[in-house]
């Protein structure tokens, strides 16, 4: 059980440490060495590292692995991942490789709008509030060009600004609306930054206005804010190929690619299954965010969102036509390139070096095709043999080092499971009495 403590921010990390073993682990050793064993030996990459959080005590490690194979738009890949679960990497592998024989993933970028708001309440006559906006419009672009100079410079900045009346949801309530490019950042920053200039601009404007009709005090500003909301922030990957060599990759699955198209027609009408299978998409998708240092976080909530858009349900989509099948994937995808960590974390740069350095519509291809192929594996396998079969095979190495076993033991364990079924159960009845 833990305890109330002030001034928590200003200890060393040392002190820490110190104070979380004493209160959570009671001077528990072995939990202060772990968490010292995770620093590391370069000083300068640790304290890099203990500046990207707040109260940093140690580092958490996840796999940084590669997906080889993807062909895209006529360009081969190697994708880095960062994700513990080495299904996730294999099934994306398996599904590039075939793709790869099969003409590769055809992606397109078809819009990049960003949307920001800032959320007031005003409880006057509409038509003044709509005048006024009319009037203060000129001068969001003109006072913020401090901010958005540099982003007007690489083809970015603010498209359009819009008042949208939201009276009958809350009473007295409004939005600027306004939309964005912000070209290879992600932006939050930026449209942060543009929407709370927007505020002041908008409260304090009013004495240049029809004075006797409007002050400041009839405005009143909740908040400025982007949303992570980007219906019109959208990449599309496609893969197609005929019907016999999809059902020849599965020769004992009669109707494989029929079975493939029924599975996605599932998904569309049940919320149930559409969750489990827009999480799988997200497998791949979350795996690139983080390896190119990108906010996973951000981008789940919008692919949800997106999908919820007339009911939630799929976000890829299967048909077969004139013998050939289709298999694409929608997303909406508000990623970065430059800023961030991506200038920051070595790792990062060296992922997006691995990916020949891509500004972030070609990221968003690479991103979307990632998540289609991984969204094609996890249906493959659904629609077969059965999610665990693979899964339990791949997750065999982790029960394992469970039972902290030895090199020969786990040859052993390899070579009897590779024809059984996988469990946590199964795997202990075996170590008990290889023991």
């Amino acid at each position: 059980m833990s305890e109330e403590i002030k001034g928590f921010s200003k200890l060393s990390k040392n002190e820490k440490i110190e104070w979380l073993t004493k209160t959570c682990f009671h001077q528990n050793d072995k939990a202060k060495k772990i968490l010292k064993q995770y620093w590391n030996s370069d000083n300068n990459l640790q304290k890099l590292h203990d500046e990207f959080s707040e109260n940093t005590i140690s580092n958490y490690y996840l796999p940084f692995a590669i997906a080889p194979n993807f062909l895209i738009n006529k360009k081969l890949y190697t994708v880095p991942m960062a994700i513990e679960e080495s299904s996730v990497v294999a099934a994306a592998s398996k599904a590039a490789k075939f793709w790869m024989n099969n003409g590769g993933f055809k992606a397109e970028v078809i819009a990049t709008e960003k949307i920001g708001q800032v959320h007031f309440l005003f409880h006057g006559n509409k038509k003044i509030i709509s005048d006024y906006f009319d009037f203060v419009k000129p001068l969001f672009f003109e006072k913020t060009k401090s901010i958005t100079s540099k982003m007007n410079s690489r083809g970015g900045g603010i498209l359009d600004i819009f008042l949208v009346d939201k009276t009958s949801d809350i009473n007295g309530y409004f939005q600027i609306f306004a939309t964005f490019n912000t070209v290879d950042a992600m932006g939050a920053n930026f449209i942060n930054s543009c929407l709370e200039e927007f505020s002041h601009i908008f409260y304090n404007s009013t004495p240049l206005f029809r004075n006797d009709e409007l002050n400041n005090n009839d405005i009143e500003i909740i908040m400025s804010i982007l949303s992570n909301h980007v219906p019109n922030c959208i990449v599309k990957s496609v893969v197609s190929c005929n019907i016999n060599e999809l059902n020849n990759l599965e020769p004992k699955t009669e109707n494989f690619a029929e079975r493939l198209v029924k599975a996605i027609e599932i998904a569309n009408n049940d919320v149930y299954r559409a969750v489990t299978h827009n999480k799988g998409i997200m497998n791949g998708v979350d795996a690139v965010a983080l390896a190119t240092g990108n906010d996973f976080r951000a981008i789940e909530a919008s692919a949800h969102a997106y999908a919820s858009i007339g009911g939630y349900k799929s976000l890829s989509n299967a048909y077969i036509m004139n013998d050939m099948f289709y298999f694409e994937l929608k997303l909406p995808l508000a990623i970065g390139t430059v800023g961030g960590v991506t200038s920051l974390h070595p790792l990062v740069k060296i992922a997006l070096e691995i990916l020949d350095n891509p500004d972030s519509k070609e990221l968003m291809k690479i991103i979307a095709s990632v998540g289609l192929a991984q969204n094609f594996g996890a249906l493959r396998s659904l629609v077969t043999t059965g999610i665990q079969k693979g899964h339990m095979k791949m997750h065999l190495t982790n029960l394992l080092n469970k039972y902290d076993v030895t090199e020969l033991e786990k040859q052993k364990a390899i070579e009897y499971f590779k024809n059984k079924s996988v469990s946590s159960s199964s795997v202990d009845s075996f170590i008990q009495k290889l023991r």
